[in-house]
């Protein structure tokens, strides 16, 4: 019955030409597209856990920054009402005979192993694999404070419990199907993600009134001021004014228009889509430290790729050229549909952002944001600048919002009718009523998802935001707490306009002579060139440029660091260096410690100077202080941040202990980023060696996506394929048989040639 269902359609669709474009969008399930997000996501993981592991002690160790302990007291409570109340493995501590730190990085490892393990092999890419690494994250998450609080750890939560969703249970179903008819339907919500992670970054950088942003001189600042920068922002910073502003605009184009073409029914204007948004990563890459953030970014938008490509790029694409001359109505259809799509991103970037061109005065007429004319420049005939006012924006935001969601459900809904086509087509009475149970359960589950993510998707307009059915919100507030949806909008203002803040802590022993106390990853040392440590991400670094922007009280961790600084805490010394020699008080620790307030600007190129940086001082930071102040004493007692001095609840003489504190001993003086590029080498060695070993045995096939066995259910009748039906083509037949091998007692060309 399937197959009899599968060829009628593809007979009616070859003959009526209309259904040719669609078909394959049912037909073909993205199998080394899923590959891809899901190792990707185990690499991100990896980077993830890897770099907060080597952090712990001096973040949350007893004698850290901000003790976690201090955040899982212990209540009386039974462990479920525990567990209730504040979800986090870290509970189960104590009966391993665990404190807090050990605990945190026991999850951290075993986080490391399950990512690793996932990265190099594939039957651990695994809905449990990842169900375990979601809930390990989401510990720590728990207890991580403000060093926690970002938005790519948000992301990576959110992504991960998808991933529960999209990957298949291996482990569980030994030699079952690698495809079910209903994974399109949980793989739509990363692409769903993607959209809101992107609209919703670029919105808020209007909505927001930034002037920087509104003005296209946003770039002019950025590089510079952003929290960790890489040598090649030196060198973007030097740029000239007018390419800056056409950056902005193409940020705008891609972080705003293009998300809407997520959702095309054309495959072309979907990889135009992916690889926009590739682009705009790399070059964020490139020019700053974002950790593991962009690379996660690139791993959601595998999702707008498809079969056909990913499987060109790997050499194993098995569609044949159906070109012909002249194409057929579909066709043409699509190509008019993809030009005059184009056309229109050009259009409204000239007409919106007032692009004006004069080749013969050469004249730059730079517009203010809310109309009229401003100043000119003669640079190349360009001019460009917004030419609608915030009201307009708002107006617009107001009156796409909704219908966007109507399109993105549009979409799922569409993924729904093609998973229910694929079930129908499944061969066998009791496999369809199987699959058909699976597909209701999923798609439950989608439009759930789907659902709920709605509420933080309109806080970028309050308007849509309160149109809401009142349901939608009480379920967002269940869940809101277990970070299964988020908003999002990075870059929301443009921080440091008119020069970097900087703080620079300084210490000394008899309170004259001051020594500067350099940080090995954030601006301090002019003459120093900008690091690169992605995607390791120096925590602390990160909050010193947060605490740079504001008051130090409203930093309340910062009194807490420069009290275990006079403390000299070794584990809160290695956030700052790792190698004892380049910290000025590896001897003993300082009798005072002040910070001063600077302001750091790039060199430019132009001035020939061999520094980096130029800085000017602002003011006092941080009054000076020493063990015992009253100044000190009262800011730690209004933070509650005075040491802890209870005693452990039980000695941690077992055998896990131990060597959780050996591991950490063998892995104290290496650097985060040597520890995590090293697992990444391990990895690429691992898999050029598989590589190699397949190429070079004996009559190995090419290498391919393996179908699935004879006799298994996807494969009943000799013609279903992982949960749906097709009929082979002699000619795909033989491109199968260049993957696969040959049938089993066929000789054939392809048999022959292998025996000789």
């Amino acid at each position: 019955v399937g197959r009899s269902v599968l060829t009628s359609v593809r007979a009616g669709a070859v003959r009526g030409g209309a259904l040719v474009a669609l078909l394959p969008l049912m037909a073909e399930p993205p199998r080394r597209v899923r590959e891809l997000f899901l190792t990707g996501l185990a690499a991100a993981f990896l980077a993830a856990f890897t770099s907060l592991y080597v952090q712990v002690p001096g973040l949350y160790g007893r004698d850290g920054i901000l003790p976690a302990r201090r955040v899982l007291r212990l209540s009386g409570q039974s462990l479920w009402e525990q567990f209730r109340d504040f979800p986090t493995l870290l509970w189960l501590g104590p009966k391993l005979g665990l404190d807090t730190e050990l605990g945190m990085e026991l999850l951290c490892l075993l986080g490391v192993l399950c990512s690793f393990g996932a990265l190099l092999l594939e039957p651990l890419r695994d809905s449990l694999v990842f169900a375990f690494l979601w809930v390990l994250y989401f510990s720590l998450y728990q207890v991580g404070q403000v060093f926690l609080y970002f938005q790519w750890d948000s992301l990576l939560l959110e992504a991960g419990f998808l991933a529960v969703l999209v990957a298949p249970l291996r482990l569980l179903s030994w030699g079952g199907p690698a495809w079910h008819p209903h994974d399109s339907i949980t793989f739509w919500l990363v692409r769903w993600l993607l959209f809101r992670l992107m609209f919703a970054s670029g919105v808020v950088k209007l909505t927001s009134r930034c002037p920087t942003w509104w003005g296209l001189t946003a770039l002019t600042h950025h590089y510079e001021t952003q929290c960790i920068p890489t040598p090649a922002a030196w060198f973007a910073h030097q740029l000239p004014v007018w390419f800056q502003k056409l950056s902005v605009v193409a940020t705008y184009i891609i972080e705003i228009a293009v998300p809407v073409l997520f959702f095309a029914p054309i495959r072309r204007l979907r990889l135009f889509a992916f690889y926009s948004q590739v682009l705009l990563q790399v070059l964020i890459i490139l020019t700053g430290n974002y950790n593991f953030f962009n690379m996660l970014t690139i791993v959601l938008a595998f999702s707008l790729l498809d079969e056909e490509h990913v499987g060109r790029s790997a050499g194993c694409s098995k569609r044949r050229n159906t070109r012909s001359w002249p194409p057929s109505l579909g066709s043409f259809l699509s190509m008019l549909l993809e030009l005059s799509t184009y056309s229109l991103l050009l259009y409204w970037s000239i007409q919106y952002f007032g692009l004006e061109i004069n080749w013969e005065n050469r004249l730059l007429e730079s517009q203010c944001p809310h109309g009229g004319r401003g100043s000119s420049l003669t640079l190349h005939g360009f001019s460009f600048a917004p030419d609608f006012t915030f009201h307009e924006f708002t107006t617009w935001l107001q009156a796409v919002t909704l219908p966007l969601v109507g399109l993105a459900f549009l979409s799922l809904s569409w993924e729904i009718l093609a998973a229910m086509y694929r079930c129908a087509c499944v061969r066998g009475c009791f496999w369809k009523l199987w699959a058909t149970l699976q597909w209701v359960i999923f798609t439950t589950a989608a439009v759930g998802l789907f659902a709920i993510s709605l509420v933080p998707f309109t806080y970028i307009e309050s308007e849509s935001h309160r149109k809401l059915w009142p349901g939608i919100h009480e379920a967002f507030g269940a869940v809101q707490r277990l970070q299964l949806v988020n908003s999002y909008g990075l870059f929301r203002r443009m921080t440091g306009v008119g020069g970097r803040p900087e703080v620079v802590l300084e210490g000394s022993y008899n309170g004259k002579n001051w020594t500067e106390i350099e940080f090995m990853y954030k601006p301090g040392n002019v003459s120093r060139a900008p690091p690169v440590v992605a995607p390791h991400q120096p925590r602390l670094d990160w909050q010193m440029w947060f605490a740079a922007l504001g008051h130090h009280s409203s930093s309340p961790w910062f009194s807490s660091f420069v009290h275990r600084l006079l403390q000299g805490q070794e584990d809160v010394i290695r956030l700052v260096q790792v190698h004892e020699s380049q910290y000025p008080f590896s001897g003993r620790p300082p009798v005072y410690i002040r910070a001063q307030l600077y302001k750091y600007w790039f060199t430019h190129s132009a001035e020939g100077s061999q520094s980096w940086w130029r800085r000017q001082w602002v003011q006092e930071f941080f009054p000076t202080v020493s063990l015992g102040d009253p100044v000190l004493e009262n800011l730690l007692n209004q933070h509650g941040l005075k040491q802890d001095t209870t005693p452990a609840r039980r000695p941690l003489t077992t055998v896990l202990p131990q060597a959780l504190r050996w591991l950490r001993q063998l892995c104290r003086p290496v650097p985060g980023p040597t520890i995590l590029w090293s697992l990444y080498l391990v990895v690429a060695t691992a898999c050029l060696l598989r590589a190699l070993r397949r190429r070079c045995r004996p009559g190995a096939p090419p290498t391919c996506p393996k179908g699935p066995r004879r006799g298994d259910p996807a494969d009943r009748g000799g013609a279903e394929k992982n949960g749906h039906m097709r009929r082979r083509e002699p000619q795909e037949r033989a491109e199968s048989q260049a993957c696969s091998g040959p049938e089993p007692g066929g000789g054939g060309r392809h048999g022959t040639k292998r025996k000789k």
